[in-house]
């Protein structure tokens, strides 16, 4: 199953004692599948926490999730991502003037101790990440610089590509987590991160998907 998930949808919930459980708990991607598609529900490693699915956005990014139906399908697609067999393109719009036409950012990331926030330089649960970017183009609005990138992950991190970009100084607009103030771009009201194409060989065969811009991503480059 492939899906074009929207930006403020998060992909599954959390396991949570009954006494601190929401009266209304946020609806997610894991909810989707399972009212569509129930036999997802004894799928993947948590199947109770994340019936399906195999890898994740977060929930301010847009863009296409594979989910597996059978737990064959899912063993392969998870053994795929693992082996960094899986290429996947996103859309990232920048503040600032990014000078060189390419680039790979190799620098591992780990969790910022108290927190959930991802850094370069923490060194808990640190894990190796590599990035690598090129220039589609570049965009001035209100005399202030931006650049939209083509961004291909090699490896899956946690905030990966926000972390990583920000690193280099030049965070994704709209990310207020690892752009701050400096993010905020009138007219955006999430950060500018689109998983734009996926591809990969299963069982023989290559798929390839591709979502176009969201609407709200598209005006704003118009």
């Amino acid at each position: 199953m492939v899906i074009n998930k929207s930006a403020g949808l998060l992909m599954h919930g959390t396991r949570l004692p009954e006494n601190q459980k929401p009266d209304k708990p946020e609806a997610t991607v894991a909810d989707w599948l399972v009212k569509n598609y129930p036999e997802v529900r004894s799928v993947g490693d948590d199947p109770s926490v994340r019936p399906g699915i195999v890898h994740r956005l977060d929930k301010e990014t847009s863009g296409i999730v594979v989910a597996a139906r059978n737990q064959k399908t899912f063993d392969s697609l998870k053994s795929l991502f693992q082996n960094h067999e899986i290429k996947k393109i996103y859309a990232a719009l920048v503040i600032g003037r990014v000078e060189s036409a390419r680039g790979i950012i190799d620098k591992p990331i780990g969790i910022k101790a108290g927190t959930t926030k991802r850094s370069i330089h923490s060194e808990k649960m640190q894990k190796p990440a590599k990035t690598e970017y090129r220039v589609k183009r570049y965009i001035t609005v209100n005399d202030r610089a931006y650049t939209l990138l083509e961004v291909s992950p090699q490896t899956g991190r946690t905030h990966q590509i926000r972390v990583h970009l920000a690193s280099i100084g030049h965070p994704i607009a709209g990310d207020k987590m690892y752009g701050g103030k400096r993010a905020a771009l009138e007219g955006l009201n999430r950060q500018f991160l689109h998983a734009q194409t996926i591809e990969f060989v299963l069982e023989g065969e290559r798929f390839r998907f591709e979502a176009e811009l969201p609407e709200e991503l598209k005006s704003l480059l118009a």
